[in-house]
């Protein structure tokens, strides 16, 4: 019974429940707040990014916090962080972002993103990431020769179950709000708990607290680090950030911008965390290093083949498995340098300053530094570089060490140059810009040809549009937009319509324009200003029409929720966000905003054409809650007038406005039941429902 007394008594419990709560509760609001703040930001995965630079960012001030306090006498330490805690507690009761902080088109989608998690969330942030290695710190001065090191592990396995248990508990069951309400409740009870720890330290020593034995086999060496040692403690968890980032934005580029992609690649960062600071001998560096180097190879090969990969999964097990074992032999090498436990919390704010670096680079840096989406390859080369440097064997290797890391810089640099150079149709970039929103590129085909001479315009891996430069071919409506498309057909079914106002959410390279008529309004709402300055730069789609265009800058939905009604003829939504439309387009409080906006017999039209969603399914769930009519048209590839497979779902309150014979005899049969898919919502949206494996994606 004795043997087991330094486990199971009480204030070790305590101490154990309040790192596990504090951990849980901290990876717990990211996707929450993720959640508030993607619709107002158009959707695209760098929202993600920016949130995750917020959370990097404060866990680095909770930790510097954590190692300033812990030189204080015991009694200052107990008293600032208790009067802390009731200062966050109050913070914490409610962290739902204001609607009054939604964002405007005039300022910085990073700056707007960070300021409002600040407002929402950042006092009991803070005081969440001081807990783990400040309670640490308490213990191991409570308790002599305690070794603090696997509550570490403890604290990223209450991270990990919050990650695990939002998107498919969580978030499936709770709405928002109720999520948020939970979690504030939580965070009282982990007040409570950590204000009882900080009260056991105020009386300093307590006799329950047995000392336990260090473990002879565990020698710590209480020598100062060297300085080469504290910088592979920065270098190795910053390297392991980017890459979580780096993956976290490709996935999330090509699928959708959705929580349990976001977590996904996180919860496999933290469960390295877990298995390498857990004990020495899970880390098996041979094979770890094996692994990462056939990670490398998959990446390289995926990077080559995305197109011919028919299920989505296996492009991404192939980024999230390099994604492991990159944090495994980074995290791995991290816990074979950790140091004696009086140098804990120095030990803990470098990991953390690494973490926030390497969110740092591909938050800020890279947008600013890189045309295109290179911080991936570029954490890949940073990876290695540290693991060498950390290896003794490599340290022991004199001149041979320059040789080995000038080559392997010249095969990294060399490697990313050609990184998106030429597409399989041997297309040649001719501009390339990078912001907030993602990489554009204008790529330029068959110059040499002047009946197939054209440009394209590409935002991550989707085509916006492409138009012919032959004059005779010029105003030929292209891409996704041709004559045989949804659009095309919708618009062809009604010809004498006069004075159409059509609304478009997504602009493109302006090709929709090209329908208008004198007479007719085309007005596009467009979140990106690049898109815009390239659509009028290299494309002239608008400037050919002669209806009036009007192009209105900022989130779509947020631009139409802000104006009065429209009456539109035709709302078209077409907002691509990579290979998916923006998931908080597709739900009911967005399609009511819509409504709000058409005319009695207008149509909604949705362009809806992806490779790895059934969004087909999720429309018409809409169509039956709103009681609207529907059609679906698919339009298949032809190269001679320029036209890209495309599907497109027609919705109308009046049944007349689709019973047109052009569009009857066009369109396809619906599949499946609408009934069996949960309805969408601003609350709840169910992406596991509706990945499609694209060799089977429908009957």
């Amino acid at each position: 019974m004795n043997t087991l007394r330094p486990i199971v008594q009480l204030p070790i419990f305590l101490f154990a429940a309040a790192v596990f709560l504090g951990a849980f509760l901290l990876f717990q609001v990211q996707p929450l707040i993720g959640r508030f703040l993607v619709p107002w930001f158009g959707g695209t995965p760098e929202v993600w990014t920016t949130c995750m630079l917020f959370f990097q960012l404060f866990l680095l001030a909770g930790y510097a916090y954590a190692h300033w306090i812990s030189r204080l006498k015991p009694r200052f330490q107990a008293a600032i962080h208790l009067l802390l805690l009731l200062a966050s507690a109050a913070a914490a009761l409610r962290i739902a972002p204001s609607p009054a902080l939604k964002p405007t088109p005039d300022n910085s989608p990073i700056l707007q993103i960070l300021w409002i998690c600040t407002l929402s969330v950042g006092l009991p942030y803070f005081l969440l990431s001081a807990t783990g290695p400040l309670l640490q710190a308490w213990i191991s001065r409570l308790n002599q020769g305690f070794v603090p090191y696997r509550l570490y592990a403890l604290s990223n396995a209450g991270s990990l179950l919050a990650l695990i248990s939002y998107p498919f508990l969580f978030e499936p069951t709770l709405t928002r709000s109720r999520q948020a309400l939970f979690w504030s409740g939580a965070f009282l009870l982990f007040t409570l708990l950590c204000g009882l720890c900080a009260i056991r330290l105020l009386r300093k020593a307590d006799p329950d607290l047995i000392p336990v034995k260090p473990d002879p086999k565990k020698p710590y060496i209480a020598l100062a680090p060297t300085l080469k040692t504290r910088l592979l403690w920065l270098g190795l968890p910053m390297a392991a950030s980017i890459e979580l980032l780096a993956v976290t934005n490709k996935i999330t580029q090509d699928i959708a911008v959705v929580p349990f992609l976001w977590v996904l690649p996180l919860c496999l960062y933290l469960l390295s965390f877990i298995i390498c600071f857990d004990h020495q001998r899970w880390y098996n560096r041979p094979l770890f290093i094996v692994l990462f180097i056939l990670g490398i190879f998959g990446v390289i090969l995926a990077r080559g083949h995305e197109e011919n990969v028919a299920d989505v999964r296996l492009l991404i097990g192939i980024y999230i498995g390099m994604l492991f074992a990159c944090c495994m032999v980074c995290h791995g090498e991290l816990y074979r340098l950790k140091p004696h436990p009086r140098f804990l919390t120095s030990f803990y704010l470098m990991i953390a300053a690494g973490g926030a670096l390497g969110g740092i680079f591909v938050a800020i840096i890279a947008p600013l530094v890189f045309s295109s989406y290179l911080e991936l390859h570029w954490g890949l080369l940073i990876s290695v570089m540290f693991i060498l440097l950390a290896d003794q064997k490599f340290a022991k290797a004199g001149r041979r060490k320059a040789v080995y890391i000038a080559i392997l810089l010249a095969v990294g640099i060399i490697g990313t140059q050609f990184q998106g150079t030429l597409t399989s149709n041997n297309q040649k970039p001719i501009y390339r810009t990078r912001n907030f929103f993602g990489v554009l590129t204008v790529w330029e085909e068959s110059p040499e040809d002047p009946e197939k001479h054209k440009l394209l315009l590409q935002h991550g891996t989707t085509f916006h549009g492409l138009q012919f430069r032959h004059p005779d071919k010029r105003s030929i409506p292209t891409s996704y937009y041709g004559f045989n498309s949804g659009i095309g057909l919708l618009i062809a079914a009604d010809p004498d319509r006069p004075g159409r106002r059509i609304g478009v959410v997504g602009l493109g390279v302006g090709t929709i324009a090209l329908y208008g008529r004198e007479g007719d309004c085309v007005r596009f709402y467009e979140i990106n200003p690049d898109v815009e300055r390239l659509a009028c730069r290299y494309f002239t789609y608008m400037d050919d029409s002669p209806a009036q265009i009007e192009v209105i800058l900022g989130d779509g939905r947020l631009s139409l929720e802000n104006e009065t009604p429209q009456r539109y003829d035709i709302l078209v939504l077409d907002a691509f966000s990579s290979d998916a439309v923006p998931t908080h387009l597709l739900t009911r409080e967005a399609v009511e905003i819509y409504l709000k906006h058409l005319a009695p017999d207008g149509v909604l039209a949705f362009h809806i054409s992806t490779m790895h969603l059934d969004l087909q399914s999720v429309v018409w769930r809409l169509a039956r809650h709103f009681g609207l009519e529907s059609l679906w048209i698919e339009n298949y590839e032809d190269p001679e007038l320029g036209a890209l497979s495309s599907d497109w779902i027609l919705l109308s309150p009046s049944k007349a406005a689709l019973d047109k014979p052009l569009l009857r005899t066009s369109a396809s049969r619906p599949y499946g039941d609408p009934a069996a898919l949960d309805l969408w919502t601003d609350d709840h949206i169910n992406l596991l429902q509706i990945l499609k494996n694209r060799s089977i994606d429908r009957p």
